[in-house]
């Protein structure tokens, strides 16, 4: 930044009064969650793999689950995680499992929200605080014999320019708040889907003979077997 224009900044930030300090660890706060939750959202956009989650239903609605397991073991992907889930806990509860996973999902997905909910109605707070201390200061010098303008004006400046950032930090906040609020339900609605998708696909397979309950519960069997029986 150039020397004229921090000057200015700094300028504008020192008569804003007192509370610009606080409305600046929220704009601080506000462009940190932004910044991480749009990351956030980025990284989950790439670790999406559609075809490994097509692949998987395929294999469950022909009864093999054994290849249903080789295509989302390992999966970063949340809904390929998620079916995953419940091809393993299928003998206790195939729901139940994928509704966990499902949870953890959102639970990552809503991290952070709060705190621009939080912000987008604290800052236009802490603008009308400015306010009422900017007004407050100007009203000190009513009734000096030495009235100034200049320092009447200082504190009508620093009402507005708390005001002013109180405002922007809020706006700033609300834009991406709905944007992510839109994500989140939109992640919500496609889990909500794969879950009903994977029931219907196993209740499918097994009206033709393929019971997964019976096939998770063998695995389970069998993985607690290899464990007892290494050294």
């Amino acid at each position: 930044m150039k020397p004229l224009l921090a000057n200015l900044v700094l300028d504008f930030f020192l008569r804003g009064g007192p509370v610009m300090w606080p409305i600046l660890l929220a704009l601080l706060g506000a462009l940190v969650v932004i910044v991480e939750r749009s990351l956030w959202w980025l990284t989950l956009q790439r670790r999406i793999q559609s075809v490994e989650l097509n692949q998987s239903y395929d294999a469950i609605a022909a009864g093999n689950f054994d290849q249903a397991l080789q295509f989302t073991t390992l999966s970063n992907d949340p809904f390929v995680a998620t079916v995953h889930e419940g091809l393993i806990y299928a003998h206790s509860s195939l729901l139940g499992a994928m509704q966990l996973r499902a949870s953890d999902e959102l639970e990552h997905a809503e991290k952070f929200q709060w705190m621009l909910g939080t912000l987008i109605t604290l800052a236009p707070l802490l603008g009308l605080l400015g306010t009422v201390t900017g007004i407050m200061h100007s009203f000190n010098f009513v009734g000096d014999d030495q009235l100034a303008a200049t320092k009447v004006s200082g504190g009508i400046a620093e009402a507005l320019i708390a005001t002013a950032c109180g405002l922007g930090i809020a706006i700033l906040c609300l834009l991406p708040y709905n944007y992510f609020n839109r994500r989140l339900n939109r992640l919500r609605s496609q889990l909500e889907r794969t879950i009903n998708h994977v029931e219907l696909l196993v209740e499918s397979a097994k009206h033709h003979g393929h019971d997964l309950e019976a096939f998770s519960r063998q695995r389970a069997i069998d993985n607690r077997e290899t464990r007892s029986n290494k050294p």
